[in-house]
């Protein structure tokens, strides 16, 4: 049975991340530092800005100031109010959700209700919305996860998370919960989401987010994804 559906923001609720990596992707070349697009998603993707700014730290030697990661976030918005739009069939699938659903993303609230309401989702996800600010550690721990399942009064095994980041399903699974991963996002063949989310064993790979219900039914895949 499930209870609860976690759904992350970036990536699969809104088609967000080739806008947002982007940003930083021009921020650490402009900085002199040599970066793929590739090598990017694999470093970013669904990471909090706290851990974004240990990576840059770490890896391009690029200590940002508070002012700098103000520019990050406004020019991220700015592209957001030009360009952002919500994944294709996820208005679609929130409408015949039966199970409950919550919203668990390494965003910042700020950046998650933002996206939502461009995309016209808030309404259908809102109140129950959790931040990686909400907890110690963001993803690949578990512990936003556990945070949202706590707050909705649901046990972790009855629970199922929508993800589309390594570090997402890595969080699922040490959450004890079941992960789905999706693929139907306008990045997911740069970041070569497949091949990087199959090797964390996900209960299935999907990339129609129309489909969602039917798979928390238990009907089979009928395209573009396998099960784990």
């Amino acid at each position: 049975m499930v209870e609860l559906v976690i759904l992350d923001c970036d990536g699969v609720l809104v088609d967000s991340e080739t806008i947002s990596v982007g940003v930083l992707t021009e921020l650490v070349r402009k900085a002199g530092g040599d970066i793929g697009d590739g090598d990017a998603y694999r470093l970013f993707l669904g990471r909090s800005m706290a851990a974004v700014e240990d990576i840059l730290r770490r890896d391009f030697s690029l200590a940002l100031s508070p002012a700098e990661i103000d520019a990050i976030r406004d020019e991220t918005f700015r592209r957001f109010r030009a360009r952002l739009k919500p994944m294709p069939g996820v208005a679609q699938a929130l409408s015949r959700l039966t199970a409950r659903r919550c919203v668990a993303s390494s965003s910042s609230l700020e950046r998650i209700r933002l996206s939502l309401s461009l995309t016209g989702l808030l309404e259908m996800l809102e109140p129950h919305i959790y931040s990686a600010q909400m907890v110690a550690r963001g993803k690949p721990a578990p512990d936003l996860f556990l945070h949202a399942a706590e707050e909705m009064g649901v046990r972790a095994e009855d629970c199922v998370v929508v993800e589309d980041s390594p570090a997402g399903i890595e969080a699922a699974r040490r959450a004890g919960m079941r992960a789905f991963a999706f693929v139907g996002g306008s990045h997911a063949a740069a970041a070569g989401l497949e091949t990087a989310l199959a090797r964390l064993g996900p209960e299935l790979i999907f990339s129609d987010m129309a489909e969602l219900p039917g798979l928390l039914a238990g009907r089979p895949l009928r395209t573009g994804g396998r099960a784990g």
